[in-house]
């Protein structure tokens, strides 16, 4: 009798350390989320500002796009220091620190009235919302990792949601007659105490550990060879996420260009074209997960790439504003589950360093971002707008390709039962 009770008692402490552990997941993943709005309102607060900054300042659209560069130069360093802290100290320990630094620092290009001190709020400003996009995205790996299915694309989708909050929140403070730095003072100090009262629910940091067995093909290999042979995927990686992001960020600028100077567009319709490649973008990243745990991440990101080339090739040669628009919704659909597929398989490569490899993707894929649209621009001095757009299909059509670099155990056991191994 007295050893059916201590079983009994065993049963139990087992049944609730398993309910506690759920618990803590749960509540990791639920503050994943939370950092990923974060980082996505609080860089969507300074993009809907920009036209009131740049006439607080009194500069030209030109002078602001060099500025921009600098926004870019200091996420990609924030992107590399927090990388490495990460894999040091621990997503628990940076995450917070980022979250509420990329908060503080919001303010900053608000301020100025000069160009020159715009220059400075811009690069502290992108150092520190770099640093808060790795620090969170190495998070999201280990959550992933934890959970034992896909759940990365569904953190990206919540970066779009940071950035409709942001609109609402300009809307209601233009409505209040408040000034631009006022306006995104209020937006930082509510994300600092966002940032903190998450920061518990994060994970603990994970011990080093080799590189999965999944990221390299020959089973069996020496630790040295995996990490050299991971150090070079890592980067093959990086090559694809810098096309990928490309064509996001040539999108995201010259898709309303595209309707207003093609078709004639108005303004309020060509307005939608990017409208609708943000909505299918944001849909596609939301149904992501479940298609990579059926079907794998190869095969997301090959027909999602193969899906986006067929997209904006409609774009490119559509002589209706109609097919255009089903190009574009093509276009975000295809590269929803694309970038989401790259930052977890290069975190997930050798996990003693996922922080370090998913800067190094972010941070090529963010100079493939801002190249995005200053290549299209330079383009359109050779051949129409529209034309210029068969460059991004080339972009896509080799990460379709190339997808095979994400190729698994899983899909390599796929292959096999349908017979095209």
């Amino acid at each position: 009798m007295q050893c059916v009770r201590n079983d009994s008692f065993q049963t139990l402490i087992m049944f609730v350390s398993v309910a506690d552990m759920d618990h803590s997941l749960r509540a990791a993943r639920v503050a994943t989320y939370v950092y990923f709005v974060l980082c996505g309102t609080t860089m969507g607060t300074w993009v809907v500002h920009i036209p009131a900054v740049e006439e607080r300042v009194g500069i030209s659209h030109a002078t602001l796009g060099g500025l921009l560069v600098l926004l870019g130069l200091g996420a990609f360093i924030g992107m590399q220091v927090a990388g490495r802290m990460t894999d040091r100290l621990g997503a628990r320990v940076v995450v917070p620190a980022a979250g509420v630094l990329c908060s503080a620092a919001l303010v900053l290009p608000g301020l100025p009235r000069d160009p020159w001190t715009l220059a400075g709020a811009l690069l502290a400003f992108g150092f520190c919302n770099g640093c808060l996009d790795v620090s969170m995205n190495a998070h999201a790996v280990h959550v992933e990792k934890a959970y034992g299915r896909p759940v990365m694309s569904a953190f990206h989708a919540t970066f779009s949601v940071g950035g409709v909050l942001a609109a609402l929140v300009a809307a209601a403070t233009a409505n209040a007659d408040l000034s631009p730095a006022a306006g995104m003072a209020a937006v930082g100090a509510l994300g600092i105490v966002i940032a903190l009262v998450s920061a518990r629910a994060l994970l603990p940091k994970e011990p080093a550990a080799d590189a999965d067995a999944d990221s390299v093909e020959e089973a069996g290999q020496a630790p040295t060879t995996k990490r050299r042979s991971a150090g070079g995927r890592i980067w093959v990686l990086a090559a694809l996420a810098l096309m990928v992001m490309l064509c996001e960020g040539a999108a995201n600028d010259w898709s309303a260009l595209h309707l207003k100077d093609i078709f004639g567009a108005s303004a309020s319709t060509a307005a939608f074209a990017y409208g609708t490649f943000a909505a299918t973008m944001t849909i596609g990243r939301l149904l992501a997960d479940r298609l990579v745990a059926r079907f794998g991440a190869m095969a997301v990101l090959r027909h999602g790439a193969a899906t986006a080339a067929v997209g904006i090739t409609i774009v490119a040669f559509s002589p209706w504003v109609w097919t255009a628009f089903a190009g574009w919704a093509l276009f975000g659909l295809g590269l929803s589950g694309c970038v989401p597929q790259l930052f977890s398989a290069a975190g997930h490569a050798d996990p003693s360093a996922a922080g370090a490899n998913v800067s190094r993707v972010a941070g090529l894929g963010y100079v493939g971002m801002l190249a995005g649209p200053a290549v299209i621009g330079w383009l359109t001095h050779l051949v129409p707008l529209n034309h210029t757009f068969v460059l991004l299909t080339v972009l896509c059509a080799i990460t379709a390709v190339a997808a095979r670099i994400l190729r698994t155990g899983s899909d390599r056991t796929r292959e096999m039962a349908h017979g095209t191994l």
